[in-house]
């Protein structure tokens, strides 16, 4: 029977030994934390949001993230601020680094998290900062490539599916051909792997339909259900079937495009046709909860962002002012 002196004495020292904690907190991204985050994009930023922790707090050894206190967080917190970066790019260089303590406290390698209870900066914009294009541009994108060749009748294809369908560029890419025609209630629907490997399925707008319907045809491989069904032309061609990466989505399709029809601006790429679909859904009465779904959003905040209903362009002052 355990007696009072007994239970002021611990009975063991439930602390790492160094061996154990070099294996469970190795930073960069071979740790088992880094392990966990499903996103490639979410796995990078993070490895440089720690690093960056780690030059300015002059950490060399994963043993030292133990002497790791919150001022050294908040002073952190400052010199970013100092830097003039935006308040979203400093939210998430804090939620890697609360993400990674929380992590090691789980792991035991740590007892406290010291970035609880930093104050996170506001958001610069609610509305956020990619754009959303008007509908005669969107029209124009549509209109832009050639319908009379093969790269031009699978560019038509990716554009339509990026401006009626709001999907991530990871998220076209990732398509096969057995995802394009998937029936559900009569509807023929896409089926998306959206990140972290979720699914969802979308209904499939007639204009695209058509247009992959005719892209497969002339590429022919309309009957590889298991293939990728967006390739790079050398696949087309005859070579090893590929999938188009996101990289060729945005300078081959959608930069290029845009450049054609002239349009221009800070962050023009894949995910401007995204905010577009969604803005564009939005203002002719979607259910916000439903665009939520639509998008493949964990939470309807991010979706709110896309919510432009109030700040339309053309009913602002500027166009009410008389001389």
């Amino acid at each position: 029977m355990a007696t009072h002196q007994d239970a002021l004495v611990p009975l063991t020292d439930t602390r790492l030994s160094m061996a154990q904690y070099q294996r469970l907190a190795q930073v960069p991204p071979e740790a088992q934390w880094f392990a966990n985050l499903d996103s490639y994009q979410t796995r990078r930023a993070y490895e440089n949001d720690i690093r960056a922790f780690m030059k300015f707090a002059g950490i060399v050894q994963p043993e030292e993230f133990r002497t790791v206190a919150r001022g050294h967080v908040l002073a952190w917190r400052a010199d970013l601020e100092r830097q003039g970066l935006a308040g979203a790019t400093i939210r998430r260089k804090l939620a890697a680094l609360a993400s990674l303590f929380e992590y090691l406290c789980n792991a035991n390698a740590v007892t406290h998290n010291p970035v609880k209870g930093v104050k996170r900066p506001k958001v610069d914009s609610y509305e956020g900062k990619t754009p959303a294009l008007g509908d005669l541009q969107a029209r124009q994108l549509l209109d832009a490539p050639r319908g009379d060749t093969l790269k031009g009748k699978r560019d038509r294809a990716i554009l339509s599916v990026l401006l009626y369908h709001a999907l991530r560029r990871e998220e076209l890419t990732k398509l096969l051909v057995k995802d394009f025609n998937q029936e559900r209630r009569g509807v023929p629907h896409l089926r998306v792997q959206g990140k972290g490997g979720k699914l969802r399925y979308i209904p499939t707008h007639p204009n695209t339909l058509r247009l992959v319907a005719e892209y497969l045809q002339e590429a022919g491989h309309g009957p590889e259900l298991d293939g990728p069904l967006f390739r790079p032309m050398r696949s087309l061609a005859g070579a090893v079937a590929t999938a188009l990466t996101p990289g060729g989505v945005y300078s081959e399709v959608v930069v290029r495009y845009m450049k054609q029809v002239g349009i221009t601006g800070d962050n023009m790429g894949p995910h401007a046709l995204r905010a577009t679909a969604a803005t564009s859904a939005l203002e002719h009465n979607a259910d916000i909860a439903k665009v939520q779904e639509w998008l493949g959003h964990a939470n309807i905040s991010t979706t709110r962002v896309y919510d432009r209903r109030s700040s339309k362009p053309e009913e602002s002052p500027t166009f009410r002012v008389a001389y």
